[in-house]
């Protein structure tokens, strides 16, 4: 653990490193940049690919992203701001409790205009935190859940502002759900 200070001068904690390169997890945002932050979390993998394909939408905000440190997400993501955030997730409460004290500290410290998510595991602290802050926030259900939402989408849909769906038949299931067509 290594102590970071920022543009505010408010300390985080962050792991600096867990890349696979050695390079540090976390990059500072940089001061010349104005547009509002968004936060886009994920897993890595395909929830990462997922919500790749989604930067046209943000392309007026300064992308932050929070996933797992990975060969993929690390190569994609080398020019842009990335957060590590604590995996594996799949059913582990102490990595909850860490994502959750992560949520805090990056939501704080970057007081971001929205946070967008595909899940899995990771989005669900980071949506709770958002809720608790009247921040904005998106989930984007996986192209894989075709009938019935995941573990995470079930909690997310009582905390994300916006719940989207990639099978029109989940709408009729979940009346919360809005169907915008696919990602892939």
């Amino acid at each position: 653990m290594t102590t970071m200070r920022g543009p505010t001068d408010r300390v985080l904690s962050t792991r600096t490193t867990s890349r696979v390169d050695g390079s540090p997890c976390r990059q500072e945002r940089d001061s010349a940049d104005t547009r509002p932050v968004v936060c886009l979390v994920c897993s890595s993998g395909g929830h990462f690919a997922e919500l790749y394909r989604l930067q046209a939408a943000w392309c007026d905000f300064e992308p932050l992203w929070v996933t797992f440190d990975s060969h993929d997400t690390h190569s994609i993501l080398r020019d842009q701001r990335m957060i590590c955030a604590y995996g594996p997730t799949n059913r582990s409460l102490v990595n909850l409790a860490r994502n959750a004290v992560l949520a805090w500290r990056v939501i704080v410290r970057e007081r971001p205009v929205a946070v967008v998510s595909t899940g899995a595991g990771v989005a669900v602290p980071f949506l709770l935190v958002a809720r608790l802050r009247r921040i904005g926030s998106i989930y984007i259900e996986s192209l894989a859940r075709v009938s019935d939402l995941s573990l995470s989408g079930r909690i997310a849909y009582h905390l994300a502002g916006e719940f989207l769906v990639q099978w029109p038949g989940l709408t009729e299931r979940y009346p919360r759900t809005r169907y915008e067509g696919r990602v892939l």
